[in-house]
Parts: structure tokens; C-alpha cells; sequence
């Protein structure tokens, strides 16, 4: 399986971006994707995760009523919508995936990473 996230760039605070995770050599229906990120000097963190088939979602705290992953069926993509970005969300942003249908947000439950996109926001 290979991941390629798109759709990351420098915006200011209360600005909005969206990402994008394109998946090839399989078939994502049968996967559950995630968003992660990882900011300078911290750990990588779960950001949101979606089934396929079912739709899905989990969040964390930190971006609910900010951020929506959904997807994308003809294009096999997974779309992170983030609106009202702060400095603090500021990060590399990576898409993971696993197979199978649960929604989990330890980065350890994945076995398909990309290699990242940049999101800087700015004041």
C-alpha cells in the first residue's frame, strides 16, 4: 500500500486547508485511514481516523468541530478538511492506514504510512 498526502502549505491563523491521502496497490474500501501529526520536538499524535465502508469517524479533542475527514470514492482518496487552524496545529501531517475496520487512534495500529505534508499556520 502506498499513501501520498497532498494539500499542505502556510496559511494564517483562523485560515483554512485541505489535505489529501491518495492510496495505490490495494483497494481502500477495506482499510480504516488515519491523520496524524507531529510538530518539532513532540511525539507524532492521532488527529482522525475514518472506515471506508462505513464512514465512519473518531477525533481528537483538539480538533473536533474544526476538522473533517471524509472520503473520496471515485478519486480513493481521504480528504482532511481543516477550518479555524491555529498556531498550535502547525505540524507535519501524516496519513496512515490499516487494514480492517476498527477505529483506533494509536499510531502503533497502523501499518501504512505516507511520507508527509507540511501545514504551518502562522499569526
Amino acid at each position: 500500500v502506498q499513501l501520498v498526502e497532498s494539500g499542505g502549505g502556510l496559511v494564517q491563523a483562523g485560515g483554512s486547508l485541505r489535505l489529501s491521502c491518495s492510496a495505490s496497490g490495494t483497494t481502500i474500501s477495506s482499510y480504516t485511514v488515519g491523520w496524524f501529526r507531529q510538530a518539532p520536538g513532540k511525539e507524532r499524535e492521532f488527529v482522525a481516523a475514518i472506515i471506508w465502508t462505513t464512514s465512519g469517524t473518531i477525533y481528537a479533542d483538539s480538533v473536533k468541530g474544526r476538522f473533517t475527514i471524509s472520503r473520496d470514492n471515485a478519486k480513493n482518496t481521504v480528504v482532511l478538511q481543516m477550518n479555524s487552524l491555529k498556531r498550535e496545529d502547525t505540524a507535519i501531517y501524516y496519513c496512515a492506514s490499516r487494514e480492517g475496520h476498527l477505529l483506533r487512534p494509536e499510531k502503533l495500529m497502523y501499518d501504512y504510512w505516507g511520507q508527509g505534508t507540511q501545514v504551518t499556520v502562522s499569526s
